[in-house]
């Protein structure tokens, strides 16, 4: 994608999303796991899609808040329909590198969502300004060496007609960070006691061609028209042979906000 198409939050499908990415919610209840609550404390869940894992964050906070963020707007509509009627949850579409609350939070939780915004250093600026000192940062997103499958094929239908004409010079929509680079980024940004690594994982969706255009192609859908998509997603999953499976590398991070004496 050009990196005008890249510089905005992609508008995402959904209800084809919220149906398919039950992979990503099975891997994060480890993610989940590594959040030390009380279950009194307001958590950000940036990057909360259309509420799934949020679900399961509330669950772990029976006298809390969860404040849900997602740049986008149909994620956070969906999101809204599933949890809007609990008084603990809020949702609020804004771009996470650029957040803005009102308050201090107690924890910032992520799932699947860090590696779609390019700048790390921004990001982690922005979630630290919003953190309570001594709060927590845990999260997992795509790291180094994640989905190479799925980018080689880009690399190939991209250059390509007519999708070469309309992508412009191939760059694929992804920032997979490595974990020494994450932990200086985190430190930099305002947090101590960083803690970054990657972890290999596989994922067997019921319908793989589903879930390739929900997870990977929503920065496409925004620039094709149905039957360019179509064909797109076609090209691209011949390209890589009709997989049934599709292999991730996750980079898991947690760290803890400097206090103000720090």
């Amino acid at each position: 994608m050009s990196g005008d198409q890249d510089s905005r939050p992609a508008d995402w499908e959904a209800d084809k999303y919220s149906r398919t990415a039950t992979p990503q919610r099975e891997w994060s209840e480890a993610v989940l796991d590594r959040l030390v609550l009380n279950g009194d404390e307001t958590v950000v869940d940036a990057g909360c899609g259309s509420g799934n894992v949020t679900e399961d964050l509330l669950a772990r906070l029976p006298n809390g808040r969860v404040i849900g963020v997602d740049g986008s707007p149909s994620m956070v509509e969906e999101a809204k329909a599933r949890l809007g009627s609990d008084p603990r949850v809020t949702f609020i579409c804004q771009d996470l590198a650029g957040l803005e609350l009102d308050y201090r939070v107690d924890h910032v939780f992520s799932n699947a969502t860090f590696h779609w915004i390019g700048d790390h250093d921004a990001l982690f600026r922005s979630l630290a300004n919003v953190t309570k000192p001594g709060g927590s940062l845990v999260a997992q997103c795509g790291g180094r060496g994640n989905v190479a499958e799925v980018i080689a094929a880009l690399g190939v239908v991209n250059r390509q007609e007519p999708f070469a004409e309309i992508f412009g010079e191939y760059d694929n929509p992804w920032n997979f960070a490595g974990p020494e680079e994450t932990e200086i980024r985190l430190v930099d940004a305002g947090y101590e006691d960083a803690e970054c690594w990657l972890e290999e994982r596989v994922a067997h969706p019921e319908d793989p061609r589903e879930f390739f255009e929900a997870s990977f192609l929503a920065p496409a859908r925004q620039v094709l028209d149905d039957d360019q998509f179509t064909g797109y997603a076609d090209r691209l999953m011949a390209e890589m042979g009709q997989p049934s499976t599709f292999n991730y590398v996750r980079l898991n991070m947690t760290a803890k906000r400097k206090t103000e004496n720090d």
